[in-house]
C-alpha cells in the first residue's frame, strides 16, 4: 500500500471518527494536510471555527500569520505538512481536554510515523506538551532538541501574536532560525544516505513517555501546577536558541530500525 493509500484511509478514519464528544459538535473534522514527503511538519492545537466549516487546518486569521512565519522561515505553505492535535474543534474554542487529546493521540502519531519529518514544530502549549511535557513555553519557545536525529522546537501558536502583539516579532525571530536547523537535519540525513550513522528517527512518543524532557539540569523550568496559558505567556523572555539533545527511548529506537522510513 502506497503512503497516499494510507493516508487517505487515515484520513477517512478521521473524518468519520466517533472517539469522543466532539464528533457531536463538529461540521468537519480536519485531519491535516501537506505532502508526505514534508521535511517540516507543524503541530497545532486544535481547529477554530474557520477550520470547523472547511475542513483545513490554519485557514483564518492564524493561518494569515502563519503564511508570514513561514515566509520568514524560506518556506512555502505547500511545502510543510500542518495538523492539530485535536482533529474536530473544542466548542467556543476552549483548550481541549485530556480525553479528547487522548482519543486524537493514534491519528497524530500515525501522521508522525507516515511522513517522518526531519523537524517538528509544535504550535502552541497542548502540541508542546506532548513531546516537551512539564515546561514552560515562554522558557523553551526557539529551542530545539534533538532525539534520535530528529529536531523538534516549540513554538507559540500563531494566534498568540494576534491577542499579544510583542509576541509577533518573537515569533518571526524565532521561524527565521528554522533554515539552519533544517540544513542541520538534512545533513544528517545526507550522512544516513552516504553510509554514514547517525541515529535513527525516532516515532512519536508513546502514550504517556517522556522522551524529550531531557535532564533535571538543563535550567528549564516545569509549568507550576495550575498555571494558565496567560501566566506561561507572560513568564519570561527565554533563553536563547541552542540544541539540546536528548536519548530517545529504547522502544523508539527499535520501533524505527525495525519499520525503516
Amino acid at each position: 500500500m502506497s503512503a497516499e493509500e494510507i493516508a487517505a484511509g487515515l484520513y477517512a478514519r478521521v473524518r468519520g471518527c466517533q472517539l469522543c464528544a466532539l464528533a457531536k459538535t463538529r461540521t468537519l473534522a480536519v485531519p491535516g494536510e501537506g505532502p508526505l514527503a514534508a521535511e517540516v511538519m507543524f503541530i497545532g492545537e486544535a481547529p477554530g471555527a474557520n477550520e470547523d466549516k472547511l475542513g483545513r487546518p490554519f485557514v483564518g486569521a492564524a493561518g494569515n500569520f502563519l503564511g508570514e512565519l513561514l515566509a520568514a522561515a524560506g518556506l512555502g505553505r505547500e511545502e510543510v505538512y500542518i495538523c492539530n492535535v485535536l482533529k474536530c474543534r473544542p466548542p467556543g474554542n476552549r483548550d481541549p481536554l485530556p480525553a479528547e487529546i487522548d482519543a486524537c493521540r493514534d491519528y497524530l502519531d500515525e501522521q508522525i510515523d507516515l511522513v517522518d519529518p526531519l523537524v517538528i514544530v509544535t504550535l502552541g502549549r497542548f502540541s508542546m506538551a506532548k513531546f516537551f511535557p512539564n515546561q514552560v513555553i515562554s522558557r523553551v519557545h526557539g529551542q530545539p532538541r534533538e532525539t534520535a536525529g530528529r529536531f523538534y522546537v516549540p513554538m507559540y501558536h500563531p494566534a498568540a501574536a494576534l491577542h499579544q502583539g510583542n509576541l509577533r516579532e518573537v515569533m518571526l525571530t524565532d521561524f527565521r532560525t528554522l533554515p539552519a536547523l533544517l540544513a542541520r537535519a538534512r545533513g544528517q540525513a545526507g550522512l544516513l544516505q552516504a553510509g554514514g550513522a547517525p541515529p535513527p528517527r525516532a516515532p512519536a512518543p508513546a502514550h504517556g513517555a517522556d522522551s524529550l524532557n531531557g535532564d533535571p539540569a538543563s535550567g528549564v523550568a516545569p509549568i507550576a501546577a495550575g498555571a494558565t496559558l496567560e501566566q506561561q505567556r507572560n513568564d519570561g523572555a527565554g533563553a536563547p536558541p541552542t540544541i539540546e539533545k536528548t536519548d530517545a527511548p529504547a522502544g523508539a529506537l527499535a520501533h524505527r530500525q525495525n519499520n525503516g522510513r
